[in-house]
């Protein structure tokens, strides 16, 4: 029984995974293609499936579930700054590079997977831990990431004196904030705050685009990995670990150590054990950071994710 519930949650990642991966072995799609694919993901896909899942959350729900908010607050922002901080000063990664790994590290697929995977562990109580992780996610450490990686990418190429360092942080900041993916489930959390009802005719009208985001990006992830390689390179395995291993694992020990039991146990340490975004693929095309590397780390995820969910749907039970 263990097995067919991990295998209903997590396979269906993986075959669209290989499917776009054997998409572009055939030449039927190839980096031009995936890149049509990421627009589409990134400006309409995803920003319709967020605002979707965020309105149809009540103030009341989102109330009662204070302490998973706060264990998958603290796991997913904390182990942003952790590793952006640790690859900046330590390892001394560029800040684009050190953002992307970050988000790698510390976000977990629940915006794209989230009704598939813990739909099928949870039912309908799955969609507070999806609406918990989803908000956190793309209100914080998302807006942060695409600001780095602008701020990055552009202080390659910009000559220091011709744009003063403020300008260039406003200029990019106000550029992050009219990005669908970024307003889009800030007003959605705004509306629920306020008490605003979307007709679910207009939710359901919404959502048919949205559906499509986590199969559309899962299948481009494969694609851009056929036109590069899978690598296992510390720095791969070291995002996939604290992913897949040591986020879940933090979250349990804390949530244990403080009392509680579930189902606040079972459902932030499988929301966190989901594996990293493939969102992070579609970030490393749009900015041209570690596409390689970045690849990787989601395949090995998704992969290895079978085998951790495994352990933590069981540690959970």
């Amino acid at each position: 029984m263990l097995i067919n519930t991990i295998l209903s949650a997590l396979l269906p990642l993986v075959v669209t995974f290989l499917l776009g991966f054997v998409a572009a072995w055939r030449h039927d799609f190839g980096p031009r293609e995936a890149s049509v694919l990421n627009r589409m993901v990134l400006v309409y896909a995803v920003p319709l499936a967020l605002f979707a899942g965020t309105v149809t959350t009540s103030r009341r729900e989102l109330g009662q579930d204070l302490p998973l908010i706060f264990a998958l607050g603290v796991a997913i922002m904390g182990l942003f700054a952790i590793v952006l901080l640790v690859c900046h000063f330590l390892i001394r990664l560029p800040m684009s590079a050190s953002a992307l790994a970050a988000l790698t590290a510390s976000a977990p697929a629940v915006p794209f997977v989230g009704p598939s995977v813990l739909g099928e562990l949870f039912g309908r109580t799955s969609a507070i831990p999806i609406a918990a992780g989803s908000l956190i996610i793309n209100l914080t450490v998302v807006p942060v990431t695409i600001l780095l990686l602008a701020l990055g990418t552009d202080g390659r190429h910009a000559a220091p004196a011709a744009t003063p360092q403020h300008s260039l942080f406003l200029t990019k900041l106000r550029e992050t904030a009219q990005e669908p993916i970024v307003w889009a489930p800030v007003l959605a959390f705004i509306m629920v705050l306020c008490g605003v009802h979307v007709p679910q005719v207009i939710v359901h009208s919404v959502s048919l685009l949205g559906h499509a985001s986590g199969g559309v990006a899962m299948f481009a992830s494969g694609i851009v990995l056929a036109s590069g390689r899978i690598t296992t390179t510390p720095s791969v395995v070291s995002l996939v670990f604290l992913k897949n291993i040591a986020q879940p694992l933090f979250v349990f020990v804390g949530l244990r150590s403080l009392g509680y039991g579930n189902p606040v146990l079972s459902e932030a340490v499988l929301t966190t054990a989901v594996p990293t975004m493939p969102i992070v693929i579609l970030f490393a095309l749009q900015y041209h950071v570690r596409e390689t590397e970045t690849a990787s780390a989601v395949f090995l995820s998704v992969i290895a994710s079978v085998v951790t969910m495994g352990m933590f749907i069981a540690l959970t039970s």
